[in-house]
């Protein structure tokens, strides 16, 4: 069983599921690689001076595999559903549990309707950690936000998400900052002496 189950491989998901697995949590992502940065160039995504979408979701999803998160690739969730304490999601035949669910299916909100998320007019209504009204069942990207879609907003959702997770897991309001001592200590010296 996860921590953390995300249902979308995009800049949302697997930003999500970056920040759960590198901060302690296991998360397992569901990617149909329907994402739509295979049809973008981003030169507006700050740090980054020009990347074609598609090299930019394998560096994430790189990233996300360094960090331990499971990818189920190519994987299509066909139900989710609340069940007790947690969620249950099917795909592939196969039925996964977690505590969390992270919704990032683009504008594809087929599945927040049937877990039974509240809407405001065609978005799925999220708060401000974009947690759905469905407890521990968060939305993100595309599906919460009317025409107003973008890399960075989508990242930033996947973000808030996991953040707000890993702050009802460790009971405190949680602080995902690094210093150049953590990326020694994960990834060896930085710096050529």
């Amino acid at each position: 069983m996860a921590d953390v189950l995300v249902i979308g491989g995009g800049p949302a998901g697997l930003t999500a599921a970056l920040f759960a697995a590198k901060n302690g949590l296991e998360a397992a992502v569901f990617d149909t690689d329907g994402t739509w940065m295979h049809k973008a160039h981003l030169f507006n995504y700050p740090g980054i001076g020009s990347i074609d979408g598609s090299v930019y979701i394998e560096t994430l999803r790189d990233q996300v595999a360094d960090f331990g998160v499971e990818r189920h690739q190519g994987t299509e969730v066909t139900d989710v559903s609340a069940d007790g304490d947690g969620f249950v999601v099917d795909a592939g035949g196969e039925s996964h549990e977690a505590d969390y669910v992270v919704l990032a299916t683009g504008a594809n909100r087929d599945l927040a309707e049937s877990l039974g998320c509240d809407f405001d007019g065609d978005v799925v209504d999220v708060d401000v950690t974009m947690e759905t009204s469905v407890e521990n069942a968060y939305a993100t990207g595309a599906m919460v936000r009317a025409e107003e879609w973008q890399a960075v907003i989508s990242a930033g959702d996947g973000a808030a998400a996991a953040l707000n997770i890993l702050s009802e897991e460790k009971g405190e309001h949680y602080h995902d900052f690094d210093v150049p001592a953590d990326a020694d200590e994960l990834f060896g010296s930085l710096v050529e002496e």
